[in-house]
């Protein structure tokens, strides 16, 4: 089951979170922001690191009987599966490309978020 009581609080945000990603991809690329050489990847790391700690998050209540090894390693996959149909998804939308170098900034966020959670930040573990 996706929700019940007790994965409601963990998987929430995630969900949410995963929606705003998608809403936010589904419009023309913002030119009025302040941008340097590779903002654009910086975005997208920051914005990856903490869906991948969400999913760790969410992962670690959903299986308890995990390894951490094995619950950051889905999470990891999760994360960058879920950048890879947002470059395909922003593929199909005006001012918007699909970019393999916005999937690696995806990638490596996942990574730092993953390892960032793990690190016991106590105000995203609850």
């Amino acid at each position: 089951m996706i929700f019940n009581t007790s994965t409601l609080p963990h998987r929430l945000p995630l969900v949410i979170y995963c929606i705003l990603i998608f809403v936010q991809s589904s419009f023309p690329s913002l030119e009025a922001l302040p941008s340097f050489p590779f903002s654009d990847k910086l975005m997208h790391l920051g914005g990856y690191a903490l869906l991948g700690a969400l999913a760790v998050r969410d992962f670690k209540r959903q299986f308890k009987d995990k390894s951490r090894l094995s619950i950051t390693i889905c999470a990891i996959a999760f994360s960058t599966f879920y950048g890879a149909t947002d470059e395909f998804h922003q593929s199909f939308v005006a001012g918007r490309s699909a970019d393999l170098m916005d999937l690696l900034a995806d990638f490596a966020g996942s990574v730092a978020g993953a390892w960032i959670f793990w690190r016991d930040i106590p105000y995203i573990d609850y």
